[in-house]
């Protein structure tokens, strides 16, 4: 088993180079197609791809994670297969084996394949908000984590990513993504819609939604919430050892692995605040006025804390 998991990393990292050549191939305008109104990744949210997301079956029992990008995605997906590691009690070198993590829009038919027949319970992700989710994940009733981030960092560390990964156009500068971003016109479209749908089900049974600044405040605490949200009772000793792999140290030290030779563009800072080294007051004042039209009232605008994470 574990000769043939090495195999599946092996094809993996292929197919990873493989987007990379064709990558450096497009011109900058290629990397993105408009599908229903919205900007995807050309390479990685292929027409295929969406099509098999569509038609994803979901398992009562998986682990599903919902974000928006650069809301603490990647950060959280390793927290959940650390929960599904540890409730599977899996061997270290079973962890240091297993496949990479099912983001499902940029799986095509033969990962869908593979995936289906994994260990209980899976853990996926997806940037797509909940109404545009599989049918099969509402049918089945999937417990669905939601993980947000203030819009300012958000807005920030989207820009970082974008400026570094070769599969997504680098922007001319940060006021030009800026307006973008405002706008909408990235990829996966309006962090504000995204947070409205997200909003809209905060209260759901199945749905728990936890932001990037409450993990960052007590990360153990943080574990534990989303182990008993999804029906885990761990130890304090299981969550202590999960919260200290799921530091931006040792995520980022480990990154290598997790996501091949671009883990400094997944893992750059990891802070709350660095907006502060990008805003004019402008934009500030703009992104304030937007997220009071917006969030200001709801309960994920409350959770979200914007008056102390996003005013100077």
């Amino acid at each position: 088993m574990a000769s043939e998991q090495a195999g599946q990393h092996g094809n993996a990292d292929g197919r990873f180079l493989g987007l990379l050549k064709k990558a450096s191939e497009l011109k900058p305008e290629e990397l993105l197609y408009r599908r229903n109104g919205m900007l995807f990744p050309s390479l990685l949210c292929t027409e295929h791809n969406l099509e098999q997301f569509s038609k994803f079956e979901a398992h009562p029992e998986d682990m599903c994670l919902v974000s928006y990008p650069k809301c603490g995605f990647n950060w959280v997906i390793q927290l959940l297969c650390g929960i599904a590691s540890t409730v599977q009690n899996k061997t270290e070198e079973e962890k240091e084996n297993e496949p990479k993590v099912v983001i499902l829009e940029f799986a095509n038919a033969d990962r869908h394949k593979l995936f289906k027949n994994q260990q209980s319970p899976r853990v996926y992700g997806t940037h797509f908000h909940y109404e545009d989710l599989p049918t099969s994940i509402i049918e089945k009733k999937t417990k669905i984590l939601v993980v947000s981030r203030n819009p300012k960092d958000t807005a920030v560390s989207y820009y970082h990513f974008c400026q570094k990964n070769p599969l997504l156009p680098t922007p001319t500068s940060w006021d030009e993504f800026f307006k973008k971003f405002m706008a909408g016109e990235v990829a996966w479209g309006s962090y504000f819609d995204h947070a409205l749908v997200s909003d809209k089900y905060i209260d759901d049974e199945g749905v728990m939604v936890i932001t990037f600044e409450e993990l960052k405040e007590d990360l153990a605490g943080g574990v534990r919430r989303i182990a008993e949200f999804y029906g885990f009772s761990l130890s304090e000793e299981q969550i202590q050892n999960i919260a200290d792999k799921g530091t931006f140290q040792a995520m980022s030290a480990n990154s290598q692995k997790t996501h091949f030779n671009l883990g400094n563009v997944f893992f750059r800072k990891g802070v709350v605040g660095d907006w502060r080294t990008l805003f004019t007051e402008e934009q500030s004042r703009e992104m304030d006025a937007k997220f009071e039209s917006c969030l200001a009232g709801t309960k994920l605008g409350a959770k979200l804390k914007y008056d102390l994470y996003c005013k100077a």
